[in-house]
């Protein structure tokens, strides 16, 4: 069975990911730990992907390129200190994630 998905074009699919990734650049109120514990990904978790896709960038280029920032500028101005629900959300979630593999 295939997976619809797997039937866009790449443009189209390319254009989607980049708009998802500007999409996240402008809501810095979304907490990767909170994607992380919805979701089960974040934007570190993006950043992994398109390396795994081939991008051949290193850990803080790949992370600088879906922030839109380097990883350290971005912390300091966006990211806050996660509570011990939060981290039980994500840890919960990544369960999930492990589960569906």
């Amino acid at each position: 069975m295939s997976d619809p998905i797997d039937e866009l074009a790449d443009d189209v699919a390319a254009a989607a990911f980049r708009r998802l990734v500007r999409h996240l650049r402008q809501r810095h109120d979304a907490q990767n730990i909170e994607l992380m514990g919805l979701a089960g990904f974040c934007r570190n978790c993006l950043a992994d992907w398109i390396n795994e896709a081939g991008a051949g960038l290193d850990k803080s280029a790949a992370r600088a390129a879906i922030h839109g920032m380097p990883m350290d500028e971005w912390k300091a101005s966006y990211q806050t200190e996660a509570t011990p629900e939060q981290l039980a959300r994500m840890e919960a979630s990544l369960r999930k994630n492990a589960a569906g593999h």
